[in-house]
């Protein structure tokens, strides 16, 4: 889901701040600690990748995203000056917490589940589906937080997310846009500089 934010906020960041200012800008991103980000999206495409042939794997699955996460929150609080990064730290500890109160997994709802087609819901209710998820149940705590939310057509993918997801993307998206989209001041100088020249 994360990923939705991000091409949403470029397409949206190019329309309004065009190339000059848009990729060029995006371009020289500078966080604290900028590796960190990359390395836990692979990390957890690593582990996605190998959980079904390590049998050792799958059952600390849980442990490793959850350490994910607190790596990343750690990752965003030290660049929280950033626009729209507070707000994705805040998702993310949403999803966080979901996950660490229901043993480091997170709940999906079977009947949001149900946009995925029946290959998924028999995984979930079998208990085989993937190993971050299982089936949210009445033993769930904080369900409200959990993967409730089924979107499909028209939106362009299929998927269930979380109240968290959405909060997460639009701190990214909010982010995105405080890059690429050129500064009032800096619109003002240009057309100063613009006029000083014409002159």
């Amino acid at each position: 889901m994360v990923y939705d934010g991000i091409i949403l906020g470029l397409i949206v960041g190019l329309f309004r701040g065009g190339l000059k200012n848009g990729l060029v800008q995006f371009g020289q991103i500078k966080l604290k600690g900028g590796l960190i980000f990359p390395i836990l999206l692979l990390i957890q495409f690593l582990i996605f990748r190998f959980q079904g042939d390590a049998s050792w794997l799958a059952p600390a699955s849980g442990y490793f995203f959850m350490s994910i996460y607190v790596i990343g929150m750690a990752f965003l609080w030290m660049n929280r000056q950033n626009k729209g990064f507070m707000i994705i730290l805040i998702g993310v500890f949403f999803n966080f917490l979901v996950m660490a109160v229901n043993g480091g997994r997170m709940p999906v709802s079977l009947d949001a589940a149900q946009v995925l087609g029946p290959y998924y819901t028999e995984l979930l209710t079998s208990g085989d589906a993937v190993y971050k998820h299982y089936m949210l149940d009445a033993s769930t705590r904080l369900s409200f937080l959990g993967d409730i939310i089924p979107l499909s057509n028209p939106y362009p993918r299929t998927q269930v997310i979380s109240i968290g997801d959405v909060v997460m993307n639009l701190g990214i998206f909010l982010y995105i846009q405080s890059i690429m989209v050129p500064k009032k001041d800096t619109e003002d100088q240009d057309l100063a500089t613009s006029l000083h020249t014409s002159n």
